[in-house]
Formats: C-alpha cells, structure tokens, sequence
C-alpha cells in the first residue's frame, strides 16, 4: 500500500468507484503530467446531494455534499494516475460551483469541504488555487459541482 492509499486508510476514507460520465465527455484528460477532471457531483451510494443551498440545503449538507465531490475527485485521480495517488504531485486547481439560493454568500464555507479533504489526504501537496462560483441551477439539480486540475509525476 502506497503513503496516499495508507493516509486514506487512517482517516477511514474508501473511495468510491470513478463515476461514468452521463453526457458526451470523458471523466479526465491527460495532457502534459496534467489532468483535468471533469465536474464531479456529490453522489454517494443513496444518491446525491440536491437542493438549494440556503434554501433546502443548510451550510452543513452543503460542505458535506463538497466533500462527497472530493470524494469523487479523489476516484477519478486514482484512475487517472493507474490507481497510484502517490503519483499526485499536487492538487494545483478547484473549481467549484454552489446551487446558492437568494443571499446565501457563505460558498467559500461550503467549498471547504472539498478543499479541507485535499489537505486532508495529501497534505501541502493538496494545497491549491479555487474559485467559489454560486450558481442558479447545476445538471441534476445537486447543491455543488467540483471539478480539478491536478499534476502527475
């Protein structure tokens, strides 16, 4: 077992399996030691996370809903790195949007939940550049999508 796979251990975490695009994309490309990840959603083996954060969905669904995405993010770079996470050099960039209800401003908070996980896991190397974006509406109508750009060794 490699040092990221043993940290995921340690803090309990299983990674689900690589969710299947449900559209006309690929779930990450590779290009250059870098992989972009297509958008994750907070799925878990109930479902997922939808709502209306501020509305329906309060500040701590939210940033559990954000770490379910993580959670899937951290899927997609074990596949994209042939199931090696030691070979994540860094998580360089989140990307994230919150289904933000009217006057709810509390989206950096919400996206903390994938950004605590990545520090979490790998550590400095899980420290990274975001964006914060509140959004109307996202597919499926979940509270959050997250997408990553991350380096390989």
């Amino acid at each position: 077992m490699n040092a990221t796979e043993t940290r995921l251990a340690e803090l309990g975490i299983v990674l689900p399996r690589p969710v299947a695009p449900v559209a006309n994309y690929v779930p990450w490309t590779l290009q250059g030691g870098l992989v972009h990840i297509s958008g994750q959603l907070p799925t878990h083996p109930g479902g997922a996370v939808g709502g209306t954060v501020g509305v329906d969905v309060d500040l701590d669904q939210a940033r559990h809903a954000a770490r379910l995405c993580g959670l899937n993010l951290l899927a997609q770079m074990r596949d994209a790195a042939g199931g090696d996470l030691d070979r994540v050099t860094r998580v360089l960039k989140l990307n994230a949007f919150v289904q933000a209800g009217p006057g709810f401003i509390d989206i950096p908070a919400v996206v903390n939940g994938c950004s605590d996980l990545m520090v979490e896991v790998f550590g400095d190397r899980g420290r990274h550049a975001r964006s914060a974006v509140g959004v109307y509406r996202l597919p499926l109508g979940v509270a959050v999508e997250i997408d990553a750009v991350v380096q390989l060794a």
